[in-house]
């Protein structure tokens, strides 16, 4: 009798665990959608590792965001920052191009705005989440270098950009969803990594 007791408390236990573990994978996954819905990612794949080639890279992503940042400061959301994006697609690529050519080279670039799988990735101050985000592609030559990984909306990777949390809430992210990303929020890493395991064992399943 007292065994049956011990084995029924023991599977009660062990379905309110999984209960409970199947609940934050839902929240957890729920929060990075809405996360990934109001940024806009800014990757830029360099031609090769190459010490010359990943310099350009650098080149690259300043002469992007230099242009990209005012064009956007307008922008009240994503959706906004999107619509202004795809219009000026074609510049943003004569502005790369014109840049390599500027430095001494005649690669290709293209610029493109794509959904794109990313790892939980940490930045000097700020944390996003692993994910699926709409993201600004700046591809160099063969694209087959190291590549760079910021937030061009709202500005979080700008230099002028001191404090990521106004930034953010002025995009429209709410303060949940900041004090996901930033260290305001003491449990940010590990909320990060839990959106990070559900995505890998979404995809698993998905595969």
């Amino acid at each position: 009798m007292k065994t049956g007791g011990r084995l029924k408390l023991a599977e009660i236990a062990a379905l309110v665990f999984l209960a409970v573990f199947l609940a934050s994978g839902a929240a957890a996954l729920q929060t990075g959608q809405e996360l990934s819905d109001k940024v806009v990612r800014l990757h830029v794949l360099a031609n090769s590792d190459s010490e010359e080639d990943q310099a350009l890279k650098l080149k690259v992503r300043d002469r992007i965001l230099a242009y990209a940042e005012p064009l956007l400061a307008g922008a009240a959301d994503r959706r906004e920052a999107e619509a202004l994006l795809r219009e000026r697609a074609a510049e943003l690529e004569q502005v790369a191009a014109g840049e390599i050519r500027a430095c001494g080279h005649d690669y290709g670039v293209t610029v493109a705005l794509e959904d794109t799988v990313f790892p939980t990735r940490e930045y000097e101050d700020f944390t996003l989440p692993a994910g699926k985000y709409l993201a600004l592609r700046v591809v160099i030559g063969a694209g087959e270098g190291q590549n760079w990984w910021c937030v061009v909306f709202p500005p979080l990777c700008a230099a002028a950009v001191a404090e990521a949390p106004e930034a953010a809430l002025a995009a429209g992210l709410s303060a949940s969803q900041v004090g996901l990303i930033t260290e305001e929020n003491q449990g940010y890493v590990l909320k990060s990594k839990l959106v990070e395991f559900w995505r890998g064992l979404e995809g698993k399943l998905e595969g």
